[in-house]
């Protein structure tokens, strides 16, 4: 699916908030193989707070399409992963990221 289609597909979904849309359509802007915080990704959105962005990823349906799991905490580790901070789904974000930079 290309940008253009996955951008319509945010704008088209009935369940989410304004909020996310703006989330979800920022991320399609990250590129492959890097990464953003919380934070800065807040800051895009013209939001002060990285905890209320990670809310609206913890609720992505459209992971890993909408790549959440190229926002990482600060501090630089990698925070959560659909609602989860550590285990299999922590694990699947590493992965994807690797899998990311790999074919840079």
């Amino acid at each position: 699916m290309n940008d253009n289609d996955l951008r319509r597909k945010i704008i088209e979904h009935k369940a989410l908030s304004s909020f996310q849309r703006r989330v979800y359509l920022a991320l399609i802007d990250i590129p492959r193989g890097e990464t953003i915080t919380y934070g800065e990704l807040a800051r895009r959105i013209g939001c002060r707070s990285a905890q209320a962005v990670g809310q609206a990823l913890k609720r992505n349906p459209f992971a890993p399409e909408v790549p959440c799991h190229r926002v990482v905490s600060a501090d630089g580790s990698l925070g959560g992963y659909n609602g989860q901070r550590e285990g299999a789904e922590l694990e699947r974000k590493r992965c994807l990221l690797e899998a990311e930079k790999s074919s840079k």
